[in-house]
């Protein structure tokens, strides 16, 4: 793989994590969380209907989700713009282990809250994020 098609992953890197944002963002009002309820029925598997926003914490907690998407992806765009150029090794290693990071925790609490069917759901996202740049670039 070579850097350029390096550095054009990262907008897909980007996409994959923003694509999340709106949906969770637009779960802080109870009006508009229908996107974002459903999302969070499909990660916790089986979509039962059981997931309800309906509580204000939830909500809450939505917004946060929303925001934090929505500040990584944008993150993994900036480095594209105006890192990788100078440092592309850097930045693939930072999309690599960050990627990794989020996944190691997120996996770990999906599971002991018994949410474990979301684990398989994260290995997709990791995929779909890290994509090519599990190795470094060639010259």
């Amino acid at each position: 793989m070579s850097k350029t098609a390096h550095k054009n992953w990262l907008i897909v890197s980007a996409i994959v994590i923003v694509f999340f944002a709106p949906a969770f963002a637009l779960g802080s009002v109870e009006a508009t969380s229908g996107l974002a309820r459903w999302g969070l029925d499909v990660l916790s598997w089986p979509i039962d209907g059981a997931q309800t926003y309906t509580d204000p914490t939830t909500r809450f907690l939505s917004a946060l989700t929303g925001g934090f998407l929505f500040g990584w992806g944008m993150m993994v765009f900036f480095l594209r713009q105006w890192v990788f150029d100078s440092e592309p090794e850097g930045v693939r290693k930072t999309l690599l282990w960050g990627t990794l990071c989020w996944f190691f925790l997120d996996s770990c609490g999906s599971y002991a809250s018994g949410n474990r069917i979301n684990v398989l759901f994260n290995i997709i996202v990791v995929l779909a994020v890290v994509g090519p740049m599990w190795v470094p670039a060639r010259e």
